[in-house]
């Protein structure tokens, strides 16, 4: 049985707990706002310089050497942007994993405390059914390390794709920039 104390403490920490993922999400927010900002305002920028030059071109010659420069830039710039999404959405993850496996251990230590607690008070001939709770906890914890195993392997190959993915799309478009650049001389 609980005592006030112990569930006054279990709220207290479950709160702190809370409060600490909350932080650690808006800081993931914050850092995503940020981002967009910085992109939002390279964009305004790079968008003012390409009308100007778009506005001096003097043939369609010009013009198609002018678009074909901007072409490789965007693609890298995509590629940039998605890696900085996916690493800031990969750290915020990270935080709140590790706080969830913070309090995964804790609860299975404080569970095993009970169960070591209710074996020694339990009456005998009850040995059987003791072994039977701590086997089912012992499969219980080694499921969820494997589904936790799973999960960072698919997270894993998940970030190889996006960077495979990401050099192929850059790659296209510097293929792409350079056949157009000698098919317009």
């Amino acid at each position: 049985m609980l005592t006030p104390e112990q569930m006054l403490a279990a709220h207290k920490a479950n709160l702190e707990t809370l409060f600490g993922l909350t932080n650690k999400a808006f800081e993931g927010v914050e850092k995503l706002v940020e981002l967009n900002m910085q992109v939002a305002k390279t964009a305004l920028g790079e968008a003012a310089e390409t009308a100007t030059a778009a506005m001096s071109v003097k043939d369609a010659q010009e013009l198609i050497a002018l678009q074909t420069s901007m072409l490789q830039p965007v693609a890298e710039k995509a590629a940039a942007y998605s890696r900085h999404v996916y690493d800031i959405a990969a750290a915020t993850s990270a935080e709140v994993t590790k706080v969830a496996e913070s309090q995964m251990a804790d609860a299975q230590k404080k569970f095993m405390s009970v169960v070591d607690t209710a074996a020694k008070n339990a009456p005998a001939g009850s040995e059987n059914a003791v072994a039977l709770v701590k086997s089912a906890v012992a499969a219980a914890n080694n499921a969820f390390e494997s589904v936790h195993k799973a999960a960072k392997q698919a997270a894993d190959v998940a970030e190889a794709n996006l960077t495979a993915l990401t050099n192929t799309a850059v790659k296209a478009a510097s293929t792409t920039a350079t056949k157009a650049k000698r098919a317009a001389a």
